[in-house]
């Protein structure tokens, strides 16, 4: 929403603060599509080269995220601590051999049926399983440092791939400006192409000339700029989901008391997303 009210904006000012400083809008419009034609077909040529399909398909993802925002919120979070909760506590009152059935087969766990929104995450739960699985199959001689060490790759390989269509975008936003001036240039050689003309056709030609290089600045500082970082915004505050699960795994493989376990969990989510302490304990109470 905020993006959509964003983009009305900037056209609204722009083209409204230039039509209002007495500029003619005319001739923009008319040199508009053209000049869009050869920046934006340059720019998706640009795209196609130097991605590939999946790339390509990922940055399209890039760009809904900046429209939907963050997948998760605050009810999220929340279901996320009980259900990894609920799974170290069936570790430890039952052992290993109780947890392995929910671990090797989520989709048909009753556990994890009760977070279809979280089981719906391939990382987040493959995240849970196959950290579980290396506790299960050591029979609870591992050392937490060395499961912490483990996540941390995970996460860390995931975020490597997950913020590639924010970089994706924002180098495009570098590009643009670029693209702006070969269509500025293009434009500037048909003028020479017509230099017997009168002067006031000329005047137009190298106007529209022009547009060319302030759409390609237009575009990379006012829209592209802007959806990447808001697209490396959205991955990043989506991926505090993952280390909510490894707090509460490695507090928990620690032997520290609930209350302990229950702050690890809260510590690293943003406040607006941050059940209370009293939700979570209620929550982890009541099952």
């Amino acid at each position: 929403m905020f993006a959509i009210i964003g983009i009305l904006v900037l056209i609204a000012m722009v083209f409204g603060g230039f039509a209002l400083t007495g500029g003619n809008l005319g001739p923009v419009m008319h040199a508009l599509p053209h000049e869009m034609l050869i920046i934006g077909g340059a720019a998706i040529g640009s795209l196609i080269i130097g991605n590939s399909g999946k790339e390509l398909k990922a940055l399209g993802g890039g760009l809904t995220k900046v429209f939907k925002g963050p997948r998760f919120g605050k009810q999220d979070y929340l279901d996320c601590i009980l259900l990894v909760g609920k799974l170290m506590k069936l570790l430890r009152s039952e052992g290993p051999v109780a947890l392995e059935p929910h671990i090797e087969n989520p989709k048909e766990s009753a556990l994890f049926a009760e977070y279809p929104k979280l089981l719906a995450d391939q990382t987040l739960i493959h995240l849970i399983c196959d950290t579980l699985r290396l506790v299960v199959v050591s029979s609870g001689t591992l050392d937490p440092h060395a499961v912490e060490e483990v996540m941390d790759n995970a996460i860390k390989n995931h975020h490597h791939h997950a913020i590639k269509p924010a970089d994706g975008l924002q180098n495009l936003a570098d590009a643009l400006p670029a693209l702006g001036i070969v269509a500025a240039v293009l434009g500037v050689v048909k003028t020479m192409g017509s230099i017997d003309k009168p002067p006031e056709i000329l005047g137009g030609m190298i106007g529209s000339a022009l547009v060319g290089t302030f759409l390609g600045v237009l575009l990379a500082y006012g829209l592209v700029g802007p959806f990447a970082n808001r697209a490396k915004q959205v991955i990043e505050g989506d991926a505090a989901i993952y280390h909510t699960v490894k707090q509460i795994i490695i507090a928990s493989l620690h032997g520290h008391p609930q209350p302990l376990v229950i702050e690890a969990a809260r510590s690293g989510i943003e406040h607006s997303n941050q059940p209370s302490f009293a939700e979570v304990f209620d929550g982890m109470r009541a099952r």
